[in-house]
């Protein structure tokens, strides 16, 4: 099936983004995309400055949605604390996994992530020691609990040393692959996720 002109789903979560400088790029080259019809562009943290978000809500965007792109500055190796919340409340069990959770299955998720370290920190011999790569797995899985396909993530590192051009190329290449999907060539080699089997009385608890 052919996309539709709103199939793409853009959620922003930046703390702080009228200090940012990649992201607050980022977040322009899709507006013009989002004021076309190509997309829709939710900014988490404006949405909701008191953490309250509306699952309803979140949950509607996201079903009508076929790409899910979460777009965020890395911190401490993961999701910024409103995307985190963001993530716990929305992808909840038996809707997004879990029995009769299939209300993400099919969907892709791709990453737009910046770091604040430059490429050579991610390394053996850098001091987070390990390539950028190996911080993925938790949300490849959160993907494939949810029977999303993971796409190989969009990376920008040492944001806050970027050269304005460096930026305004990261931000077109952002715009583009947004303009572009499904059409990119290296999904031809990615294949679906059906998702995890979680049995249903694994149920997180409020014990827990």
């Amino acid at each position: 099936m052919p996309p539709s002109p709103t199939d793409v789903l853009v959620l922003l979560a930046h703390p702080r983004l009228a200090h940012s400088r990649v992201n607050a790029a980022l977040h322009r080259a899709a507006l013009p995309l989002a004021g076309a019809g190509r997309l829709v562009l939710r900014d988490l943290y404006a949405l909701y400055p008191d953490y309250d978000i509306d699952v309803a809500a979140e949950r509607a965007a996201l079903a009508r949605a076929r790409l899910v792109v979460w777009q965020f500055p890395l911190q401490w190796y993961g999701l910024p604390p409103l995307l985190k919340l963001w993530l716990d409340e929305v992808f909840g069990f038996a809707w997004a996994y879990g029995p009769g959770g299939t209300a993400l299955r099919g969907k892709d998720l791709w990453l737009a992530v910046s770091t604040g370290s430059g490429a050579s920190a991610y390394h053996p011999a850098g001091h987070h020691r390990h390539f950028i790569d190996a911080f993925w797995p938790p949300f490849e899985q959160t993907a494939a609990l949810a029977g999303m396909r993971f796409l190989p993530p969009l990376v920008m590192h040492a944001a806050h040393r970027a050269t304005a051009d460096e930026i305004a190329a990261h931000a077109a290449v952002f715009a583009a692959r947004l303009q572009q999907w499904p059409a990119w060539p290296e999904l031809a080699d990615l294949e679906a996720d059906t998702g995890c089997q979680v049995p249903a009385d694994e149920r997180p608890g409020d014990a827990g």
